[in-house]
């Protein structure tokens, strides 16, 4: 059985972006099949949200203004609606919180059901307006999609969720990886960063699906 091409797939929860190309992600991997496995990972970009965007934000209107550009983001693609309340009203502090509860649930479970709880949070924030940046709401999500949460409490409470997402975190920074999203192909050779659209981030795939491991690189 051939060896599916391995795809490193980096995401915040809170990224606008990544909630767009959701639906991309969904479509390439009912597509490729078995040809492809991704890895969802997390990277810190809106781990401190006072700073990136009350104070990054503060020549552009702020929480207003950055509440505004989401919304404007969001705009062209149905698929991916978004509460007006986000950033305006609802403003998590972080979403390391969401992220370390995701790492455990990894480690708890099958990585298709720790990303159904990336999706569910996902949601849960920019269609229904909650507030992901508090452990309560992001435990109370997990335990609605059927998770042990005194299994991913534990998890937390030893550091081996936080270790997990340190090392993700860390992979991020060593790839050099600009934001969210992010896709890593080829072995950190290739990175398809932001608003890529399906066809581009398809026809990448393909290329190295198509192409024998051996070939030598043209460079």
């Amino acid at each position: 059985m051939k060896t599916p091409l391995q795809v490193d797939y980096y995401t915040d929860v809170l990224c606008v972006w990544a909630w767009i190309a959701q639906r991309r992600i969904d479509e390439l991997e009912q597509e490729q099949g078995d040809n492809i496995c991704i890895r969802h990972h997390c990277i810190n970009v809106f781990g401190d949200t006072t700073s990136r965007i009350g104070d990054g934000w503060s020549d552009r209107g702020g929480y207003a203004g950055y509440a505004a550009h989401v919304q404007e983001a969001a705009a062209p693609y149905e698929f991916a609606p978004v509460n007006v309340a986000i950033w305006r009203d609802v403003r998590p502090f972080t979403s390391a919180t969401a992220h370390l509860v995701l790492k455990a649930a990894e480690i708890l479970t099958a990585a298709d059901d720790s990303r159904a709880l990336a999706l569910a949070l996902r949601k849960h924030f920019f269609v229904d307006g909650l507030d992901i940046g508090d452990q309560r709401v992001v435990l109370d999500s997990a335990g609605e999609a059927g998770f042990d949460i005194p299994g991913l409490t534990a998890l937390i409470d030893s550091g081996q969720a936080m270790a997990a997402l340190m090392s993700d975190y860390g992979d991020a920074k060593n790839l050099g990886l600009k934001g969210s999203p992010s896709l890593v192909l080829n072995e950190g050779r290739q990175v398809l960063y932001g608003n890529v659209g399906y066809r581009i981030l398809n026809a990448n795939i393909k290329e190295l699906l198509k192409r024998p491991v051996s070939e030598a690189s043209w460079c």
